[in-house]
């Protein structure tokens, strides 16, 4: 994979495109998360994220919350620690259980060494200056305090790479177009060790690959879809390339009996 662009880093981490499009809702981060119920193995990542944390007592910050999948999870499992969700995005904080506050991961609002545990799960590709998230994670948590992070792959669902590829040619009737926007190719668990190793001595990585295997088209109509607060950088009419990635879906389950994507995400443990 190529080297992201200064374009694509403005685009993926635009806070006004990610505040009042991209996560204004959960209605297309949803749509990402939905897709994995068909994936085999079936990783209960809010249950790694727990089973990781069993050792952490006390505070925990949640950094890019989102729709709050982790935090409703570790309030139900683990009602000992403080829990506080970050998010620059007020929407999508919306049904998220509090407290909860509007945050920049680069300047977080909590005095150093105030968290015991700190999250950052999909979510610092988003950021422009990762090394400055990654000094800001180091900075909240305690000496002996414990940062989980996730990301992507740069080899995940590049099924869904050249679907995307196929139907955007056809639209275009170039062949083969432009390729989809990757939103973690900036921090790729590639890239990761890298960033995190900056301020952590140990980063342990645990890699999640699997199968998604589905025998209807929306699942994975919808996920494409989920990518249309970047509709403007797919250099393609973006309805028409969905309406089309969903006609060869079809003809592809209907010869094939199921449509499969190789996904391949991990999770990274970090300690000093």
């Amino acid at each position: 994979m190529t080297e992201p662009s200064a374009a694509h880093a403005a685009a993926v981490t635009d806070r006004g495109r990610l505040a009042g499009s991209a996560y204004s809702t959960d209605r297309d981060l949803a749509a990402r998360q939905s897709l994995y119920q068909w994936q085999a193995p079936r990783y209960d990542l809010p249950g790694i994220v727990a089973e990781q944390l069993s050792g952490v007592r006390g505070r925990m910050v949640d950094i890019g919350c989102g729709n709050g999948t982790f935090i409703q999870r570790l309030r139900d499992e683990r009602p000992d620690l403080a829990l506080l969700g970050l998010d620059i995005a007020p929407g999508i904080l919306a049904s998220v259980p509090g407290p909860v506050a509007v945050a920049d991961a680069t300047h977080l609002p909590l005095a150093t060494g105030s968290a015991d545990g700190a999250l950052a799960l999909h979510m610092l590709y988003h950021v422009l200056d990762i090394p400055q998230a990654v000094r800001e994670l180091s900075r909240v948590v305690t000496r002996d305090g414990l940062v989980i992070v996730s990301t992507n792959s740069d080899r995940d669902k590049a099924e869904l790479d050249d679907l995307w590829q196929r139907a955007a040619g056809d639209v275009l009737g170039t062949g083969r177009g432009p390729a989809r926007i990757s939103l973690s190719a900036r921090f790729s668990l590639e890239k990761a060790p890298a960033f995190l190793g900056e301020e952590f001595g140990r980063v342990e990585t645990t890699e999640l690959p699997g199968t998604i295997t589905v025998h209807d088209p929306e699942p994975v109509v919808a996920h494409l879809a989920s990518y249309r607060a970047w509709a403007d950088q797919h250099d393609v009419p973006f309805g028409a390339t969905i309406e089309r990635a969903r006609t060869i879906l079809v003809d592809h389950i209907d010869q094939q009996g199921a449509f499969e994507i190789r996904c391949l995400g991990g999770v990274l443990v970090c300690r000093r």
